[in-house]
């Protein structure tokens, strides 16, 4: 029986993004700026365009196909590598659908039944969602363990998916007698891995806000960013001495939190430096600050969206490298199973 023991796993970095267009500040701060900052880090660093994830909701195709450019362009404009990572959009490996079925076959029809985020999107008409939409939990395993990915990146609202990855694995390997799959790790860290909406400190920044007002868009220019950011709702205290000082002003402690990690430092370091300050001074400098390092991710997206050939061919190449990395596991599964072949 094929076994990869535990030692034997390569640390290996995995994770993704849905092209449903409309990327925004915590898509960068939450996930794409860890992306960069985990490559070269003693990782091999697999990142993904989850297109096929996508499709469980009715896409238009030209929508989807520029979404999927955007956030490539995305991707790259932030600083991920092509030579250094590998950057893909799934359904061009195919690997990972193989896989998703015979995850389908691992995963239980009660653990599907505890994603909340089914009941999220699927919401009172559950009877009318996809079967693709219940089901892609195991999709996203498979996204995962195709690559015997070691490491996560994720937001809190993926926990229970990366759970349910581990689950899976432990499942197959116990079943099948073998050690094939990791027990991959979440890695859940930054000053801002939650960013809230600027118009209300208690509600998630989303594409989906009625109020463009409400996000700073990856595709915002400077003038822009500095334009949101200066209507951005506040209170009118000044910053604590203390992190503990902004327990009850949601609103201030997210400009904070944007300030530290825009800035690679703690939400701590952050106040102890601007301590006593009204937002009438804080609020500049955070303009500043997020221009000079959003409004250069900005230009260069768009530069790509003028240059969709280069963008395929990246993603094409990204393919060929990872298709080297899950063609053998998809094999060594279908051998564990026993698939004549």
């Amino acid at each position: 029986m094929t076994e990869a023991p535990a030692s034997a796993f390569t640390p290996r970095v995995f994770s993704g993004i849905q092209p449903s267009g409309g990327l925004t500040l915590g898509n960068y701060l939450g996930a794409i700026k860890r992306f960069v900052e985990m490559q070269g880090d003693s990782f091999e660093t697999i990142y993904c365009m989850v297109d096929l994830h996508a499709i469980t909701t009715w896409q238009d195709p030209a929508v989807l196909r520029r979404n999927t450019r955007e956030l490539c362009a995305g991707f790259l404009a932030a600083g991920i590598d092509p030579e250094q990572s590998v950057l893909i959009n799934q359904s061009q490996v195919p690997e990972h659908a193989q896989l998703g079925w015979m995850f389908s076959c691992v995963a239980r029809m009660g653990w599907m039944k505890r994603m909340t985020q089914f009941k999220d999107k699927a919401g009172k008409n559950a009877e009318a969602a996809s079967l693709g939409l219940f089901g892609y939990p195991a999709l996203m395993a498979a996204d995962i363990l195709i690559y015997h990915a070691t490491h996560v990146p994720v937001g809190e609202d993926q926990k229970q998916h990366l759970e349910l990855t581990r689950d899976i694995a432990a499942k197959f390997n116990h079943d099948y007698g073998v050690d094939f799959f990791p027990m991959t790790e979440p890695v859940i860290e930054g000053a801002a891995t939650r960013v809230m909406s600027l118009r209300d400190g208690a509600k998630k920044m989303s594409k989906s806000d009625p109020s463009d007002m409400s996000r700073i868009n990856m595709t915002d220019d400077a003038d822009a960013i500095a334009k949101k950011i200066r209507k951005a709702k506040t209170d009118p205290e000044p910053l604590p001495e203390t992190l503990d000082g902004l327990k009850d002003r949601p609103e201030a402690r997210n400009l904070v939190n944007i300030y530290a990690a825009l800035s690679d430092t703690t939400a701590e370091q952050v106040i102890a430096e601007h301590a006593g300050q009204q937002f009438g001074t804080f609020k500049p400098a955070l303009v500043d600050l997020a221009v000079d390092r959003l409004a250069p991710i900005s230009s260069e997206m768009a530069r790509l969206m003028e240059a969709p050939d280069e963008i395929d061919a990246i993603l094409a190449r990204g393919a060929e490298r990872a298709r080297a990395i899950a063609a053998p596991i998809l094999k060594q599964t279908y051998e564990i199973v026993g698939m004549v072949g």
